[in-house]
C-alpha cells in the first residue's frame, strides 16, 4: 500500500501546478512579490491614492453549477464565475479588487480538467485587474466521486473609507436601476438541475443553444461600470443579486421603516429563467427568492441624479433599466 493506491496522486499534483503556473503569473500586478508554490502569497499594496483606505474581503462558491460542468465537460466557465461572483460581492461594499486565492478539491485529480478551471479563473482576474496569488488543491478519494470536484475562492479588495457603500444612504424616493445579468449566475443551480434534469442538450423557442449552454454562461462582473460611479453622491446602494433573488439581497442594504417597491415586469427577462418556470411549474414566489430574474446588480440612486447615472451607464454601453424604487412602510 502506498499514497497513489489510496487513491492520492502526488505526481498528478506537481503536474497541475506545472501546467498553471505559466497561466497564473499572467495575473500578477506589481503588488505581487511570490510566485506560485510558496507556504503564503505575498502582496504589497500601494494605498497612496487612498485617504483611509479599508481592506474588503468576501468568500464563495459556485454551488451545483459544478455538476452541469461536469456532466456537459466544459470547464473554464465556473472558474471564471468564481472569481467575478467574488468581484462583484466586496463591488458593491465600494471595494476595488487586489488578490484572490482559489480551494479546488476532487475525487481524483486530473491535471487537465482542474488547469481548465484554472483558466477560467486566470481570464476573470485579468479582466478585473486582480492577482491570483495562490491556492489549495485536494484530493480527497471517499469523500467525493471520481468525476466530482468543488470550488470555492476568496478576495481581499480596498475602498476608500469615505467612499464605502453600506445602504445608509439609502431613503424613501430613491430609485432602482436594474444592470442585466447574464442567466442564472451562481445561484439557484438545484432547483434548475432538478427541473431539467437530463435535458442538457435540448433546446427551446427563443433560447440560443442548448439549456446546457445556457446555464454555463458566466457570471458576470460589474466592475467596469460601477467603478467609475464610486465616490458619488448619488449611489446610495449597491446590491449583488445572489441567493435570497432580487428582495432578499437588496434589503439587506435598506434601513429599518423602508421598503421596496419592484416593477417586475420593468425588465427583459432571458428565456431560461421562464423555461424553469414552466418545465417545473415553479411557483413565482420561488422563482423570485431563488433566482435573479436577469437583474445581477440593483443600484439604489437619488431620484434627482437618475438621468445622469443612465447617461454614464449608457456611455459604457451597458443597458439598465429603472425597475422600482425605495418607499416608506
Amino acid at each position: 500500500m502506498d499514497y497513489k493506491k489510496a487513491g492520492v496522486d502526488i505526481s498528478a499534483g506537481e503536474e497541475f501546478v506545472r501546467l498553471i503556473k505559466p497561466q497564473v503569473r499572467q495575473t500578477f500586478t506589481p503588488g505581487v512579490i511570490t510566485d506560485i508554490g510558496a507556504f503564503g502569497g505575498f502582496f504589497l499594496p500601494d494605498f497612496s491614492h487612498y485617504k483611509k483606505p479599508v481592506l474588503v474581503s468576501s468568500i464563495d462558491g459556485v454551488g451545483t453549477k459544478l455538476k452541469i460542468a461536469i456532466e456537459l465537460g466544459q470547464y473554464d466557465t465556473v472558474g471564471s464565475c468564481l472569481v467575478n461572483h467574488c468581484v462583484n460581492d466586496i463591488l458593491v461594499c465600494g471595494a476595488k479588487p487586489l488578490f484572490f486565492l482559489d480551494y479546488y478539491a476532487c475525487g481524483k485529480l486530473t491535471p487537465a480538467i482542474a488547469a481548465s478551471v484554472v483558466t477560467g479563473m486566470v481570464n476573470a482576474c485579468r479582466e478585473n485587474g486582480c492577482a491570483l496569488i495562490g491556492g489549495e488543491t485536494a484530493e480527497m478519494p471517499g469523500l467525493y466521486q471520481e468525476r466530482d470536484f468543488d470550488l470555492a475562492g476568496s478576495i481581499v479588495g480596498v475602498a476608500d473609507h469615505e467612499k464605502i457603500i453600506n445602504g445608509s444612504a439609502v431613503h424613501a424616493d430613491d430609485i432602482l436601476i436594474g444592470l442585466p445579468s447574464t442567466g442564472l449566475h451562481t445561484n439557484g443551480y438545484s432547483l434548475a438541475r432538478k427541473v431539467l434534469e437530463g435535458r442538457m442538450q435540448q433546446t427551446f423557442s427563443g433560447l440560443e443553444g442548448t439549456t446546457g449552454e445556457a446555464l454555463l454562461k458566466i457570471h458576470r462582473s460589474y466592475l467596469s461600470v460601477i467603478e467609475p460611479l464610486f465616490g458619488s453622491a448619488a449611489i446610495h446602494g449597491l446590491s449583488h443579486i445572489t441567493g435570497g433573488g432580487l428582495m432578499g439581497n437588496t434589503m439587506r442594504i435598506v434601513p429599518a421603516g423602508l421598503k421596496l417597491d419592484v416593477e417586475w415586469n420593468s425588465w427583459p427577462e432571458p428565456v431560461i429563467f421562464d423555461i424553469i418556470r414552466k418545465e417545473g411549474s415553479v411557483p413565482e414566489e420561488d422563482m423570485r427568492r431563488t433566482f435573479n430574474l436577469g437583474v445581477g446588480l440593483v443600484m439604489i440612486v437619488d431620484k434627482n441624479a437618475v438621468d445622469g447615472v443612465l447617461a454614464s451607464l449608457k456611455s459604457q454601453g451597458e443597458n439598465a433599466y429603472i425597475i422600482g424604487k425605495v418607499s416608506g412602510i
